[in-house]
């Protein structure tokens, strides 16, 4: 015979090979996909700005006009929505309104929708050269959006980063008081600008999500959603049956009631280890529930956030989410939005 009868029993690929395999291309395939339609965009927006531009008469090429300088004086007022100059010197038409300039700071990468709002109603954010207070104001394709002296672009590369973050940072993006910050823990990550989603106070650890997508923040942040989180708490002493069942029943506290899902002894030996899992957001509730029992909190750990756990993420390091997670997360208790 010419052809060997067993040779169809050769072992082939393992599946976990042909998987990974398969994901790197898929990998290349979506880099490549962004390039192109990221340079589309680009062509598209010259072909844009150069259709507007007005010819000059001459050979001589038009005088710039530079911005004015921000002296400070006088007080913004909230701006009529109007085209840009360019805009209205070309007779063009504004499409129609995209999006609030909240949710539009979001999909840049500048912070989430709700930390957005101060920073649009103390005059931060310009709208065409004009302060706008008004976090509702309608954003159009042509306009022009600058904060704190940057012209801002729709974040279209969005990045997902898991962190297990260490005591002593604090979750801001910049620190006045030049303490250390979760960013500095990331720096080498991605280009992009990416927030917190979320708050974890300068000596809780555990993990902490990073991304630049305003949509997933906001819903991640938003109470309807219900996001689960479970800590492993510390505490000076040991946690007695009495105060365990108090907190398991539920506890007024100075800004409303407070019930917990769960609550459980992490170590049988030990029961100043506390484990507990709520839903809340509010601040700085896990201390104050225990503050409030008489406990001093000696450590805080958040070992769940939305179903992502810090397994094989070492202190102070992250990773990346995968899709699966990320797909996760966009999907979890959508049934359960009011």
């Amino acid at each position: 015979m010419s052809q060997s009868p067993f040779q169809k029993f050769v072992p082939k690929k393992k599946n976990s090979v042909i998987k990974e395999e398969f994901r790197q291309e898929k990998k290349k395939y979506r880099k490549e996909r962004n390039a192109f339609f990221e340079k589309k965009k680009e062509e598209e927006y010259l072909a844009r700005k150069e259709k507007r531009s007005p010819q000059p008469a001459s050979g001589r090429k038009p005088m710039e006009l530079k911005s004015p300088a921000i002296t400070g004086i006088g007080k913004p007022i909230k701006a009529p929505h109007t085209p840009s100059a360019k805009a209205a010197a070309a007779g063009d038409n504004a499409p129609a309104g995209i999006m609030p300039l909240n949710k539009y700071l979001a999909h840049c990468g500048v912070c989430s929708r709700r930390d957005a709002v101060p920073f649009i109603t103390t005059g931060k954010v310009k709208v065409n050269g004009t302060v706008v207070l008004e976090p509702g104001f309608k954003i159009k394709e042509l306009d022009e959006v600058i904060y704190n002296g940057k012209k801002l672009f729709v974040t279209r590369n969005l990045v997902y980063i898991l962190l297990n973050k260490p005591k002593d940072y604090i979750t801001t993006t910049d620190d006045p008081q030049g303490r250390k910050t979760v960013l500095q823990l990331i720096k080498n990550a991605t280009d992009e600008r990416v927030y917190p989603v979320g708050r974890l106070d300068r000596n809780t650890s555990g993990v902490l999500l990073l991304t630049n997508d305003g949509d997933l923040t906001q819903k991640l942040s938003h109470p309807s959603y219900e996001i689960r989180k479970i800590y492993e708490v510390k505490l000076d002493k040991p946690l007695t049956k009495a105060d365990f069942d108090k907190i398991v029943n539920g506890l007024k506290l100075e800004d409303g009631e407070i019930r917990v899902d769960s609550l459980a002894y992490a170590d049988s030996k030990d029961r100043s280890i506390i484990g507990i899992e709520l839903h809340s957001g509010r601040n700085r509730i896990v201390r104050r529930i225990f503050e409030h029992m008489g406990y001093d909190v000696k450590g805080l750990d958040r070992v769940m956030y939305a179903n992502l756990t810090k397994k094989n993420v070492e202190r102070s390091k992250w990773r990346y989410l995968s899709e699966k997670e990320i797909r996760l997360l966009k999907y979890m208790n959508a049934s359960q939005k009011k």
